[in-house]
């Protein structure tokens, strides 16, 4: 970790669940001083999530950072800034719909996707109260669903939405499906639009093997404790110092690494 502010703005990107937002009760609150001194100083926070545009809107208002674009739907697209044109989503998300459906019938009625199962069944196969199941349903980029079949028609199934160029990636219980995208290339995509050619100092916080590729491509990573998740295993930055992994789970970790970070940028980070 630096011993002095660098000459380089610095930018923070951050899964939010078991990493920002504690696991169980999704309380942000024990990360505020390390979010306080990213306000003081106007240094970037970027949200990056599988949550969808309508869920992270809110927390990122509530967090005090609506002035800055966030990555959503793990990915797969980006919610700007607010007050900034959003597009219109909903129809990327018509035409992932409508290239699942050209699937064989006998392969698609194995995929049971969010636009198939309503907020009823969102919130069977989530966990999720009735409100954040709705929010959850407001796809603009992904499609997210639960797979009953072989293994074999899974392959099947995955190489004929390839073939209309929907890549399917596979975590936790969920089979998710998009047009491509990932946090580590929304990440480069935001830096490039929030600095232009200049070089900020990259920081990223993540918990899950879906953060891999962001943290890896960070100038300075932290891997948050989660006891209740998947560990991520030894990763190459790891060695050399570049990534570390907090003792605390959850923001009390989080706090823990971004707050001394922080302060050795006393200067404002741009954006």
């Amino acid at each position: 970790m630096p011993a002095a502010a660098p000459d380089r703005p610095l930018i923070v990107f951050s899964d939010l669940d078991g990493t920002l937002l504690d696991h169980e009760s999704y309380d942000w609150r024990p990360a505020e001083p390390a979010l306080a001194a990213l306000r003081e100083r106007a240094i970037p926070l970027i949200l990056a999530s599988s949550k969808t545009a309508a869920e992270i809107a809110p927390l990122r208002a509530g967090l005090g950072f609506a002035h800055c674009p966030a990555v959503v739907e793990n990915g797969a697209g980006i919610l700007p800034a607010e007050g900034e044109d959003a597009g219109d989503g909903q129809a990327r998300y018509a035409e992932l719909r409508a290239a699942l459906d050209r699937v064989p019938a006998r392969l698609r009625r194995h995929f049971s996707g969010f636009g198939d199962l309503g907020t009823v069944g969102i919130a069977a196969a989530t966990g999720l109260d009735d409100r954040s199941a709705r929010l959850a349903a407001e796809r603009r980029f992904s499609e997210p669903g639960l797979w009953a079949g072989t293994d074999g028609d899974k392959a099947r199934f995955v190489e004929a939405l390839a073939e209309m160029g929907v890549k399917a990636r596979s975590g936790g219980r969920f089979l998710t499906l998009s047009f491509g995208g990932t946090k580590a290339e929304r990440m480069t995509e935001i830096t490039a639009a929030l600095f232009g050619a200049g070089l900020p100092f990259i920081v990223a916080l993540g918990d899950a093997p879906n953060d891999t590729e962001m943290l890896q491509a960070a100038d300075r990573a932290f891997i948050v404790a989660n006891p209740h998740g998947t560990p991520l295993p030894h990763l190459a930055g790891e060695t050399d110092g570049t990534i570390s992994r907090t003792a605390e789970p959850g923001p009390a970790g989080w706090n823990d690494a971004v707050l001394p970070l922080v302060s050795a940028w006393p200067q404002a980070g741009g954006a």
